[in-house]
């Protein structure tokens, strides 16, 4: 089979938050974007459904939000977490100054088809679905474009940058030689749902034998169980009715229907993986979001960080890469712009939240209170700091004019 030709000014490999983001605001300025994604859609269950402040404000600045929340969502104003038995706020987005003060929980699916409406507006913007990338393209130390493939054929795309945004697993920042500096992860997450009634009344997080994340969906709980890394086996081996059993002593009001939980099948396990790239770039190409650092679910800031850095990326590269390909010292800059807001939100999600989480599958989390759960009780202002750091980040980007 012929091998298809494709040029372009900028090949975006992965159709996820970040990819989608910058694909969208650099062909708004006008820039030649493909997105390769390897997947025909965007259905894929339990990722990163939260939408933070910092992302409705990037909404509106686009003139988009009032769109975007016309889509089916819930609302989250403040995080709260039962501390033997006694609510205690954590973080509180009510005084955020934005337009959006909360978290919106929304299927990543929507959002991303959102976006992917918004970029197919654009004469400068397209995404191929379907399509798989294989290979970079180097030539003399300097990445000029990818391989990939799809039901057509293989296809050869040539471009002045290519930006990574192929998630923590990223095939390209492996073909680049780019070395990631591990972090310690103290939990893997186990995701499942069950259904809800109206009346439902179920803290956001509860500690005991073990730790449980209810997001409200609305017609549904979306739930994340948090286990030690790499239990998960030894979990299974106490059979599904001693989980159902954890989950109706962590969350009684829902364990009228724990039984929905058939077996094992019902629950999608993630490996919590925490790391950030030395180097997210080499000439010709840049990582961003979760290739350039993979976050744990604490906070659910993954998707909003990588979206920043797309943001970042779009109005530090996009002047330069409208005219040619970007310098070192180009792709230099958004890693300085984003490196200090990663750090902060890795020490954040395994040093100060670390003993939240259990130590192993008969640890009760409620005998080992994170000192600065007790620091919120005592100095209640704490709860809008928090709140700034989760709902906005450490450096939140605004949409260059």
């Amino acid at each position: 089979m012929d091998e298809r030709v494709e040029s372009v000014r900028c090949c975006v490999i992965g159709g996820g938050p970040a990819g989608m983001m910058v694909g969208v605001l650099l062909a708004r300025r006008g820039i030649d974007v493909l997105i390769v994604e390897k997947h025909p859609d965007f259905l894929r269950d339990f990722r990163g459904d939260t939408i933070h402040p910092s992302t409705l404000e990037l909404m509106h600045e686009l003139g988009w939000a009032g769109e975007l929340l016309e889509l089916p969502h819930s609302k989250m104003t403040d995080v709260t977490v039962d501390i033997h038995g006694t609510p205690v706020t954590f973080a509180d987005f009510r005084k955020l100054p934005v337009h959006y003060p909360y978290i919106a929980f929304m299927p990543q699916w929507d959002f991303l088809d959102f976006l992917a409406g918004k970029g197919e507006e654009l004469p400068t913007f397209r995404l191929l679905r379907s399509t798989q990338m294989t290979d970079l393209i180097i030539e003399d130390g300097t990445v000029t474009g990818i391989k990939a493939t799809n039901s057509d054929g293989p296809i050869r795309i040539h471009a002045d940058l290519v930006i990574a945004a192929d998630g923590r697993h990223s095939t390209a920042r492996t073909q680049a030689g780019l070395q990631p500096i591990e972090k310690s992860a103290p939990l893997d997450v186990l995701w499942f749902r069950l259904p809800r009634k109206p009346d439902d009344d179920v803290p956001f997080f509860q500690g005991g034998r073990g730790a449980l994340i209810s997001i409200d969906r609305t017609d549904f709980w979306q739930l994340a169980y948090a286990i030690p890394t790499n239990a998960f086996g030894e979990l299974r081996s106490g059979g599904i009715a001693d989980f159902r059993d954890r989950i109706a002593e962590l969350a009684p009001g829902l364990s009228d229907r724990v039984d929905h939980i058939e077996d094992w099948d019902a629950l999608h396990q993630l490996t919590v993986r925490v790391d950030r790239l030395k180097r997210w770039y080499r000439p010709g190409l840049l990582c961003i979001g979760d290739a350039a650092h993979a976050m744990s679910p604490a906070g659910g800031v993954g998707i909003n960080l990588a979206i920043q850095d797309a943001v970042a990326a779009a109005n530090i590269i996009g002047p330069p890469l409208s005219v040619g390909r970007p310098s070192e010292v180009d792709l230099r800059r958004v890693q300085r712009r984003r490196e200090l807001p990663v750090r902060v939100t890795q020490l954040f999600q395994t040093a100060i939240l670390r003993d939240l989480y259990p130590r192993d599958l008969s640890d009760d989390t409620t005998t080992h209170v994170p000192a600065v759960m007790r620091a919120f009780r005592a100095l209640p202002a704490m709860r809008y700091l928090m709140g700034r750091l989760i709902g906005l980040g450490a450096r939140p980007e605004h949409i260059a004019n």
